[in-house]
């Protein structure tokens, strides 16, 4: 008998129990359903990823550390370590090894490399704006010009090119603050405005020596201001009020300012510290058209630790992949559960045609065939769940794109849900094998049915 004749009355078979056929063929959906949209999520959100890298990051920029525990989720305290002149400890109580303006002034001599900036870390005690007297805590951060950002008033400048030594850039997340403050009556008032940061010099202890030349110079008043922390004010123009948007890489809520000043701040913060012209990393960017990998790898050897846009691509995707996959596990359940539906409506089918069995054998079947027969019905009903489950999740998917586009805030035109044609049909194809092996058992119980006695069967 010819497969083709095999499959067409496999068909028929089905359509003669139709309820049955339906309800197995929808627990095969539920699962094709689940690793649909799992699919449509995982492209979608990697492709949104790849654009957010790509619209976002300079491709040449570079992240370079000499700790790698920076790029591995933190680094933990240890119990006891050897004492290292070079590491700092970070707010969390961990210890890293710092970059030193030796490392900075090596890295910028190298010929693979350009622009070279350290990341500064400017405490300030406390910020005015013009026009108030209200003092304001917040961070203050290096502005990046290797990430791309958006302003909500203002202006910022291109990518690739930093803001002047006396501008500043504030988050869209102060307007608010400000404005019930009465410091401003619109966010766009913002821009032109003075904002003074004012920073504390880190105490250092003086030595007997120095405490007994200034007692006997200016008295006890020249030994407290010798022990007085020294303050100092720095004040910028608000060039412009960032803006968090879906197609920003990071929502920044620092006050903004560029290299050189953070880099005065910070000298003047840890003057006569250990922290002194010490830092957690640089970025850089990589210079002509070389290629940033085979920077990373020169700069690993070395002795430097480095992160480009692709490592950045790669971490995000990561975590997409282990999000989808936690929801394809989900399906595969579902899948695991609707085999056992396959095989237990094939064994009552067996039961219910035993006397048909027997006749197609006694009239020249060969049980190979028989197998077939039964093989092809799984095959149809794992054929059906893909469609129905793969249609339902493409229906609602393209549907509800707009709401959850909307919901998640992103930006207009932003699919989270992309379905694509060749992995939904390679599920399909699948779902049709899986249901073929699911089949096995009762095709190969009907395949060795012995035709006389299956027609005396009532």
């Amino acid at each position: 008998m010819k497969t083709i004749d095999i499959v067409r009355r496999a068909a028929r078979s089905l359509r003669s129990a139709k309820t049955r056929t339906i309800l197995t063929s929808l627990a095969i959906a539920v699962g094709a359903f689940t690793i649909t949209v799992s699919l449509a999520v995982g492209e979608g959100a990697r492709q949104y990823a790849d654009n957010l890298i790509n619209s976002n990051v300079n491709p040449k920029a570079l992240f370079i550390v000499k700790d790698k525990t920076l790029f591995e989720g933190g680094a933990q305290r240890a119990a006891i370590t050897e004492y290292n002149p070079d590491a700092a400890q970070t707010a969390a109580g961990a210890t890293i090894v710092s970059m030193t303006q030796k490392d900075v002034d090596a890295l910028s001599a190298r010929s693979d490399i350009e622009s070279v900036v350290p990341t500064y870390n400017p405490v300030v005690r406390y910020m005015t704006f013009d026009g108030s007297s209200k003092k304001y805590s917040a961070d203050v951060s290096t502005y990046n010009d290797s990430i791309l950002s958006e302003s909500a008033y203002g202006s910022l400048p291109p990518q690739n090119q930093q803001l002047g030594d006396t501008d500043a850039v504030v988050p869209e997340a102060f307007v608010d603050t400000l404005i019930k403050a009465g410091v401003i009556k619109e966010g766009a008032d913002l821009v032109g405005k003075k904002v003074t940061l004012t920073a504390v010099q880190a105490t250092v202890t003086p030595t007997t020596d120095q405490i007994s030349a200034a007692f006997a110079t200016g008295g006890q008043a020249a030994v407290e201001d010798l022990v007085k922390p020294q303050t100092k004010d720095f004040t910028f123009t608000i060039r412009a009020v960032s803006q968090k948007s879906s197609s920003a890489l990071t929502g920044v809520t620092a006050v903004q300012i560029a290299p050189n000043a953070a880099r005065a701040i910070s000298e003047f913060i840890t003057a006569g510290t250990n922290e002194y012209q010490k830092y957690l990393g640089v970025t850089a960017l990589v210079k002509g058209d070389t290629d940033p990998q085979k920077v990373k790898e020169a700069l690993n050897n070395a002795g430097y630790y480095t992160q480009t846009a692709k490592d950045l691509q790669g971490l995000i995707f990561t975590v997409v992949n282990t999000l989808q996959g936690i929801v394809l596990g989900f399906g595969i359940i579902a899948l695991i559960a609707s085999v056992f539906g396959i095989i237990n409506t094939q064994y009552i089918s067996v039961l219910e045609r035993t006397r048909e069995i027997g006749l197609m054998k006694a009239l020249g079947m060969r049980g190979r065939s028989v197998s077939r027969l039964f093989q092809f019905e799984a095959a149809w009903i794992g054929f059906l769940g893909g469609i129905i489950g793969a249609a339902i999740a493409v229906v609602l998917g393209v549907t509800l794109n707009p709401w959850v586009t909307s919901v998640l805030g992103l930006s207009e035109g932003t699919k989270l849900l992309i379905f694509q044609p060749l992995p939904i049909a390679g599920m399909i194809i699948v779902l049709i094998f899986i249901a073929m092996l699911a089949g096995w058992f009762p095709a190969r119980k009907a395949a060795k049915l012995d035709p006389i006695e299956a027609l005396r069967t009532e």
